[in-house]
């Protein structure tokens, strides 16, 4: 006899607070180093983001009459990833429009966790980034200048492989140091809080389409050149932490190889063929915005079902058509 049951039919010991937690902490040696690279303004930026993001959160919920979900964690990671995303040089106040824009307009509006269509951190510094263009990718630290290695990369000068590695850089806070980033990966991975089929996906997909662009145009292509494409920029951290995300990304198996390839092919269209270096949030939120689509067309087939071709669908309406 089979006891039949309402879902959910598998049970796991994993929360939302759980996750979220290990999110946090993985997103520590990133943070830290960016604090020790770029000073105490970057600690300040943390700490405004990740506050900011839980303010309007308890704020909407109170004013709504909601149950409070701060202590779920979720606010607090969301901040975090849009500081990972800010310039050292950013204004104390524009992590408070980026969080408000990240947790009322995309995330809270659309129903709260779980129901936003796409990542609230990334939404957030895509507005700060089409808000305030020059802020955002002024990267002058203590009056040096803040070219960043994509930026050299893309004006066709080599980068220091060791330096963009261990995040001697400029760059965004916390995605100069390639190694802390792989640290806080490897924590997610051990913990089994992500899986590799996304993250492996778009950095493999991200560099060979790269290495292809610049193959069939012709164009100067060395090892040395896609390792600081592959350290440089928001690559790894947006690999590991935003396109992992579990509400925007798919949930089966085929839609998780199918939506890194599409991620990691539109940045390496953006850095090689658009106007600006970078590309990571914008392919990333671009990959959100067809995950529905992406689901629809992976999902699973239900044990015992036949797929239906278009001559067995013909053949049926001819049946029907008959019957009338």
């Amino acid at each position: 006899m089979y006891n039949v049951s309402v879902s959910p039919h598998v049970r796991d010991k994993s929360s939302t607070k759980s996750i979220m937690r290990d999110v946090a902490i993985a997103l520590v040696p990133t943070l830290g180093f960016g604090i020790y690279q770029f000073g105490w303004n970057a600690a300040l930026l943390i700490a405004i983001s990740a506050l900011s993001c839980i303010g309007f959160e308890a704020l909407y919920e109170l004013l709504a009459k909601k149950p409070v979900t701060i202590f779920d964690y979720s606010a607090l990671v969301t901040g975090l990833v849009l500081a990972v995303n800010l310039p050292p040089t950013a204004a104390w106040w524009m992590p408070i429009l980026g969080s408000a824009f990240a947790i009322i307009v995309v995330k809270m509006l659309f129903g709260g966790l779980g129901q936003n269509f796409m990542n609230p951190a990334l939404a957030g510094r895509c507005f700060l980034m089409i808000s305030f263009t020059a802020r955002m990718t002024n990267f002058a630290v203590d009056e040096v200048s803040g070219a960043t290695p994509l930026a050299s990369l893309k004006a066709g000068e080599l980068v220091s492989i060791k330096d963009v590695f261990f995040g001697f850089q400029s760059g965004c806070i916390g995605e100069v140091s390639a190694l802390a980033i792989l640290i806080g990966a490897a924590y997610l991975v051990i913990r089994k809080v992500i899986s590799l089929r996304i993250p492996l996906t778009y950095i493999i997909s991200t560099i060979a389409i790269i290495a292809f662009i610049k193959l069939v145009s012709h164009q100067d292509l060395s090892v040395a050149y896609l390792l600081g494409e592959l350290f440089s920029g928001g690559l790894l951290v947006g690999a590991f932490f935003m396109a992992t995300d579990y509400v925007t990304s798919p949930v089966t198996v085929k839609g998780q190889y199918v939506f890194g390839f599409v991620i990691g092919l539109l940045t390496a269209l953006f850095r090689t063929l658009g106007s600006t270096a970078e590309g990571v949030s914008y392919a990333i939120i671009i990959g959100n915005l067809l995950v529905p689509l992406i689901e629809n067309k992976t999902i699973f087939r239900p044990f015992g079902c036949e797929k239906e071709t278009w001559f067995k669908k013909l053949k049926k309406e001819g049946e029907d058509d008959g019957k009338k």
